[in-house]
């Protein structure tokens, strides 16, 4: 079998091709898909021979999130899976911001899975994602600008076409 990993141009103007060290990032929020979901689509990439990046049971002490931030830029292509309590982790979100730096600086591929959430609710902000917002502003008063490029990158991301999964 050929070679698993991929090369491209590392961006849309560059002459130079890049070398991934994984072909995809998987960005979750464990305690909602981890041993369901994400677990099935991890192993069903792996067993197809793609090299697949997964936080295994999130950052051990004593690590940064900057760790996180390097597999996303080695990736070639990123599935978000969005579910009900993604917008409750501040580590979820800082990876989704990092993912959407990466795909206007890079063109990393974004392909996002709404989880038994409607996408419009991600856009808009509203249930679950509603009250998240609400805590975020409440715990960054003093930083609201990182509470707002949160919400900017949720709405990208959002319109970027995907898969709606409902119940499964």
């Amino acid at each position: 079998m050929a070679s698993m990993k991929r090369k491209r141009e590392s961006s849309p103007s560059s002459s130079s091709t890049r070398q991934w060290k994984y072909e995809v990032f998987l960005s979750f929020r464990g305690e909602d898909t981890r041993y369901n979901f994400t677990d099935h689509l991890c192993a069903a990439l792996r067993q197809k021979g793609i090299i697949t990046f997964r936080d295994e049971e999130g950052l051990e002490r004593g690590k940064t999130i900057s760790e996180l931030f390097k597999a996303i830029e080695e990736s070639q292509f990123v599935i978000i899976i969005l579910s009900k309590n993604y917008a409750s982790s501040k580590w979820c979100l800082d990876e989704l911001t990092k993912i959407i730096k990466c795909k206007e600086e890079t063109g990393l591929i974004v392909l996002p899975i709404f989880y038994d959430v409607d996408p419009t609710d991600v856009r808009k902000q509203t249930g679950t994602f509603e009250q998240a917002f609400i805590d975020h502003q409440n715990c960054f008063e003093d930083n609201i600008e990182k509470v707002q490029t949160w919400r900017a990158a949720l709405r990208e991301v959002a319109d970027i076409s995907g898969w709606h999964l409902q119940n499964r």
